[in-house]
């Protein structure tokens, strides 16, 4: 038997702020999550998205150093208004704009934001 994909994982400087900036996002965490070390939640289709600090990551990796972002995830949006919307609104909560709403040429309206941590975040929808 293969093994079977179930989870992805951050690794982030602040708990806190990582997770209210992925709640503005539709994301669901137990209340007082921005206090632990490690956190997670479950989304469609049974795959589990972790958060670790750094400090939890370095209590058992004592070599552990914070790498370069790279990656991200993608949001799917209800429609190309929602992407401009929700776009918007991460910036106004600080969040970094990486490229403003633009319909992409393969047929969907493509934003992308910076988490926290510099991780790319696509938010997206079909624009047909």
């Amino acid at each position: 038997m293969a093994p079977t994909f179930q989870a992805i994982g951050l690794a982030v400087a602040d708990m806190a702020t990582s997770l209210a900036f992925y709640r503005r996002l539709g994301l669901d965490f137990p209340p007082g999550a921005e206090k632990e070390p490690h956190v997670e939640t479950t989304v469609a289709g049974g795959i589990r998205l972790m958060w670790d600090t750094h400090a939890a990551l370095k209590s058992f990796e004592p070599d552990y150093r914070p790498g370069e972002p790279s990656g991200g995830w993608a949001f799917l949006c209800a429609d190309p208004a929602e992407v401009d919307r929700v776009h918007a609104e991460l910036v106004a909560a600080g969040a970094t704009s990486v490229k403003a709403p633009w319909d992409a040429p393969w047929g969907q309206r493509y934003a992308q934001v910076a988490d926290p941590d510099g991780n790319v975040v696509d938010l997206f929808a079909s624009s047909q």
